[in-house]
């Protein structure tokens, strides 16, 4: 077995994206008629009439419908657009998927002076459209050619040549505006999201009579109500609302069965173990364990509690401390660790505007702690076009800080063959889902499926937490159980990940990266539905088996930050036999992005694309054949195509090439540099870049087709070219973490 190498030493070069001076284009089946404008002309008649008669606001909320899912570069730009400075993607405070999730719904806030202009224009556009184009489609090889437009004077209509085809242009894309209202159905205490209008919430509110306290404030834009207000809400202003979940959700139970079984409960006092955080409920200190805990009790003391409210929080921190011990068909050589257990929730279900606010001051308070558990989740299903507020906390939390969350993917018993989806907080994007596996590796019957926002895979992975008549030993408050369920996966990946950070010494990219590569074979193609339970594959149970790989392969990480559009590297030196190249390679990469709750389904605001491959003369040759390109250039594919194939958006990628017995060896394509390349092409789906650049990991692996091992030549190439090559070896860096560990005492 080959161990698995990092490169560092060599930082990504930078540079900007050059100034796309392409001109003005449609797609290919763009088809725009006199009638076509003129029904969007008296959709946004129809929209200024509603604000005439609706003053709560100063300015104007207006929703585009479009017929297709768009990419950023196809948003409308002329109708709504703001001045010369600010487009009209500035102005989106919203956006979500019609029913059959195939076309966008994109809200703006504008100035009503905006929406008189683009009036304006619309009335000007439809002037020179019926002067000069009555009787004609639009389609791209008219709009294309230049002579088309050169002829008319626009000046003597009010509008220029410019803003006339980008009115056209737009309405390729769009079908009509309108004021987009929310549906809410069995209305209780609830967590209001408004859209973003650049207004105090709680001044907003007392407009409409609605007074609230700052504890019932989540963020500018998020409150908590209850049933009287919300039904107030909705009479008076429901244009107002971009989201709305119930608060109090129910617990998603675990399907356990009792049974007492031996334990050897004679383990060692803790030393300098990793410490990994639990979020749960109650822990029982008087276990056997009790020791390895530093347990803080987050419920109120004149909230009674009874003896269930500590069993399942105690069960899933046994697995964190002792899980080897408890279940020897699961021993991953992980060791045990140290946990710092915080009970926020009652078995009977829990509060999420209170648990959202817990967390936030948890993690903020215990910045030590890099790997958090949670095994809580909600057995509401989530929304289709929003993440829930309890994940979009978590995604800002991981964000902002170094840490990383693993999270259930939760539990439901199937009814009639059908399954639930999965519930908030499993939702989360830069955290780990784990969904549970029996011990045949088959998807469990209780397990809950994914996919998040129509298109994110959820979850990411999947474990052993019993089920399908398996189960897996805990320790609860009385001694041990047997026990199934999501809650219980979780935590064996905790390990993992916090044996990977804290003693391996990898970033959390790294790590999330390694751990999501593991699980993905050679060949790997998942069906749909596959993916909806299994989401990328099964982590081995072996740590050695995550940190080694096969000899005839090589297997290495890189790290590093995009700074600017393109951060690239092309100093790969992938060893060369007979002047061909005998490999297949993947590459598993992960990010952590802002997100945009407020943005509903166009919930990441950062786009991370990875291409590695042999070097060209003029870039890389994809190992994936990806060309994605501007709209309709040659090589370009739809967004939703783009998103299907290529993952755009996702901050988990994973290209591979197919490994068969016909595979052949690849020729050098540049011969004065025969060298990999790898290049991480940064998109941001706001305006501005979110702080100074985003960190992402990259797990790499390069099969030789003839079983050949050629690590020792890899190395030594990489290190001749400058690279600082590390093989993880597992005794060495605990060894290493160890000493790091150690409390010097000065005399």
């Amino acid at each position: 077995m080959n161990n698995v190498l990092t490169l560092n030493g060599k930082r990504f070069m930078q540079r900007n994206r050059t100034a796309n001076r392409m001109s003005m284009s449609v797609p290919r089946d763009a088809k725009v008629n006199y009638s076509k404008l003129v029904n969007i002309h008296n959709s946004l008649l129809k929209v200024q009439n509603f604000w005439n008669d609706n003053n709560l606001i100063d300015g104007v909320l207006i929703s585009a419908y479009y017929n297709r899912i768009v990419a950023k570069s196809n948003r409308i730009n002329g109708y709504l657009k703001i001045d010369s400075k600010n487009t009209s993607n500035d102005s989106i405070v919203g956006a979500k998927f019609n029913k059959d999730k195939n076309q966008h719904i994109i809200t703006h806030y504008v100035a009503k002076n905006t929406l008189e202009n683009t009036i304006k224009n619309s009335e000007n556009v439809l002037k020179v459209f019926k002067l000069f184009f009555s009787d004609v489609v639009i389609n791209k090889e008219l709009f294309d050619t230049t002579a088309t437009f050169d002829s008319i004077p626009y000046e003597k209509y009010d509008i220029s040549k410019t803003t006339f085809k980008q009115y056209i242009r737009d309405a390729c894309f769009v079908d009509n505006f309108g004021i987009e209202k929310i549906d809410i159905k069995n209305i209780q205490n609830s967590i209001i999201t408004f859209y973003d209008i650049g207004v105090d919430v709680s001044k907003l509110l007392s407009k409409i009579g609605i007074n609230i306290t700052t504890e019932s404030i989540l963020n500018s834009t998020t409150v908590l109500l209850d049933d009287r207000n919300v039904n107030l809400l909705l009479g008076r202003a429901p244009y107002l609302i971009s989201m709305a979940v119930e608060d109090f959700s129910k617990l998603s139970h675990d399907d356990f069965e009792k049974s007492i079984e031996d334990i050897n409960t004679a383990i060692p006092s803790p030393t300098n173990e990793p410490i990994v955080g639990v979020i749960d409920t109650l822990f029982e200190q008087n276990v056997y364990f009790g020791e390895w805990v530093d347990y803080h009790d987050m419920i109120s003391e004149n909230i009674p509690k009874e003896s269930s409210d500590y069993e399942h929080g105690t069960a899933v921190t046994s697995l964190i401390v002792d899980g080897p011990n408890l279940n020897k068909n699961l021993d991953d050589g992980c060791g045990r660790f140290r946990v710092r257990h915080f009970g926020v929730s009652l078995h009977s279900g829990f509060n999420s505007f209170s648990i959202i606010k817990q967390i936030q001051e948890i993690v903020s308070q215990n910045t030590d702690i890099k790997v958090w558990n949670l095994s809580l989740g909600s057995s509401d299903e989530v929304r289709s076009n929003f993440i829930s507020a309890e994940a979009a906390v978590l995604d800002d939390i991981q964000f902002e800080y170094d840490v990383i969350f693993v999270i259930a993917g939760t539990n439901f018993k199937m009814v009639n063959n059908h399954r639930k989806k999965i519930g908030a907080p499993a939702d989360s994007l830069n955290s780990i889902i784990v969904n549970s596996v029996d011990f045949n590796n088959n998807p469990v019957d209780f397990s809950r499926k994914g996919i998040v926002l129509s298109f994110f895979i959820k979850p990411d992975v999947s474990y052993y937490g019993g089920g399908n008549g398996d189960f897996i030993n805990v320790c609860k408050p009385l001694g041990a159980e047997q026990v199934a369920g999501t809650s219980f996966a979780a935590p064996f990946i905790s390990r993992k990940l916090a044996y990977l950070i804290y003693i391996m010494g990898l970033s959390k990219e790294a790590a999330k990266a390694l751990i999501i590569d593991s699980a993905i074979g050679w060949n790997d193609k998942k069906s749909f539905e596959e993916q909806t339970l299994l989401g990328n594959g099964i982590v081995p149970i072996k740590i050695n088996d995550i940190l080694s790989t096969k000899d005839d392969e090589i297997k290495f990480i890189v790290t590093d930050i995009s700074e600017k559009y393109d951060s690239y590297n092309y100093d790969f030196p992938v060893p060369i036999f007979k002047n061909e190249f005998p490999y297949v390679a993947k590459a598993t990469m992960c990010y952590f992005p802002k997100c945009s709750r407020n943005q509903g389904v166009d919930y990441t605001n950062t786009e991370l694309n990875l291409t590695f491959g042999r070097l060209k003369e003029d870039g890389i040759e994809p190992i994936n054949k990806d060309k994605q390109n501007d709209d309709d250039a040659p090589g370009y594919i739809r967004e939703n195509s783009a998103r299907a194939i290529y993952r755009k958006w996702d901050n988990v990628k994973h290209i591979a090439e197919t490994f068969t017995p016909r595979k052949r060896s690849k020729p050098i394509v540049n011969k004065s540099n025969p060298q990999w390349g790898m290049s991480v092409k940064t998109i941001e789906r706001l305006k501005k870049r979110d702080g100074q650049g985003v960190r992402f990991g990259v797990v790499v692996t390069l099969k030789e087709l003839n079983g050949v091992n050629r690590i020792d030549d890899f190395i030594n190439q990489a290190q001749l070219r400058g690279w600082l090559v590390n093989q993880i070896q597992i005794d060495t860096q605990i060894k290493l973490y160890n000493s790091l560990s150690e409390d010097i005492t000065f005399d």
